[in-house]
């Protein structure tokens, strides 16, 4: 079954006022589109890395407890989100074409079994969002930050509406570093645009463009 996007819901959306809005959008869209929300890690993810901080954890223990820190903030937005149910795997049997529901993936157990990412602070779930869009074989990924897109370095920054992915192994912030690698493997039309502004889902979706940075 076609996924019409693969949605990750940035963690630093649920530090702020803006993420109940957000998420009654994204139940009202799954009843027009097919949608596969990913989670962020949030204060959860945040935990991780004051305990790695403290403690001096492993890479492995790190990476799998930043999972676990994406299954909490998934249940967080089934919470949140009219309408959606969790899914640990990628069959998506429970998700008809008609379902009118948002799937949130829990990825630890996924992740887990099949491994395929670098165990680093280098991957986040940007990287696993697009690892998943690339598995269930859908042609856009978007993420949901709480900024309207990439920023240049410049003393005022400007937002970058478009970059290639060859230059954004280059670029610094906004998204996590080992993104640029899974994106110039998938083909994928990615778009960095502000949670903040639920509006800008819902224009990208029945437009194919709005505000924000688009990857290509």
């Amino acid at each position: 079954m076609s996924i019409d996007a693969v949605i990750k819901v940035g963690g630093s959306l649920s530090r702020g006022d803006g993420l109940q809005a957000l998420c009654r959008e994204i139940g009202r869209l799954a009843e027009l589109y097919r949608l596969l929300i990913i989670p962020g890690g949030g204060s959860f993810a945040d935990q991780v890395r004051e305990a790695d901080r403290r403690y001096f954890l492993g890479s492995t223990a790190a990476h799998r407890m930043a999972l676990l820190a994406m299954d909490q903030y998934g249940y967080l937005l089934n919470q949140l989100i009219p309408g959606s149910f969790l899914t640990s795997d990628l069959s998506l049997e429970d998700l008809p074409p008609e379902s009118g529901k948002a799937a949130i993936l829990l990825p630890s157990a996924l992740i887990f079994a099949m491994d395929p990412l670098p165990h680093s602070w280098d991957v986040t779930s940007d990287s696993i969002a697009a690892w998943v869009a690339r598995q269930v074989q859908c042609a856009r990924l978007i993420l949901l930050k709480d900024v309207e897109g990439l920023l240049t370095a410049a003393e005022t920054p400007q937002r970058i509406a478009e970059l290639p992915v060859r230059r954004l192994n280059e670029h610094t912030g906004g998204v996590d570093r080992h993104l640029s690698q899974v994106l110039a493997a998938s083909g994928l039309e990615t778009w960095v645009i502000s949670g903040l502004r639920p509006e800008r889902l819902s224009e990208l979706l029945r437009t194919s463009c709005t505000v924000g940075t688009r990857i290509r």
